[in-house]
């Protein structure tokens, strides 16, 4: 696997690549990372924290964390931790269900620039194309994405259906008509 890391703000030691890399060798005990897959690694200092994401685009799905701690070594051990659980987590419940395997993801992977933005300015736009997919395929790539919503075209009714996190557990779904 390729890593590619990214510094905002701080300059990458080879202390800190090195790390990164050795900590990312820990996933290859859950599947088999292609060579030519990248691991997308940004590193981001503010004045009270060291930010890290890492977003693993693998031919199943794409596997990310993001992590915020006052100390960045500290921060690389929770976001790989992070990802070994998501990894865990969504083979235990493919195995359960006895699903199938997950269709290739083709998600935009544009990293950008957070500035400072007042609450109501539109800081990103992204297009996407609804694949055609289950409802559980949706709600473990939203899982595998870490994300609160995911949008899909629904492979029953082949409409677009969005499916989200409830603050109270559980998951919603939105049908359109």
């Amino acid at each position: 696997m390729k890593v590619n890391i990214v510094g905002k703000n701080i300059t990458v030691t080879e202390a800190i690549a090195e790390k990164i890399k050795k900590k990312l060798t820990v996933l290859n005990k859950y599947f088999i990372i292609d060579d030519d897959d990248t691991a997308n690694v940004l590193i981001r200092t503010y004045p009270t924290k060291q930010k890290i994401e890492i977003t693993i685009p693998t031919r199943f799905a794409i596997l990310r964390a993001e992590v915020s701690d006052d100390d960045l070594y500290r921060a690389i051990d929770r976001a790989i931790d992070k990802l070994e659980d998501q990894v865990r987590r969504q083979k235990t419940r493919i195995t359960k269900k006895n699903s199938h395997p997950l269709s290739e993801a083709f998600l935009d992977l544009e990293l950008f620039d957070e500035e400072e933005v007042s609450d109501d300015e539109i800081v990103r736009t992204k297009s996407i194309v609804p694949e055609l997919m289950s409802l559980d395929e949706a709600i473990t790539k939203m899982e595998l994405l870490d994300h609160d919503f995911f949008i899909y075209t629904d492979d029953e009714t082949n409409k677009i259906a969005v499916v989200y996190r409830r603050h109270d557990g559980g998951y919603g779904l939105i049908e359109t008509e």
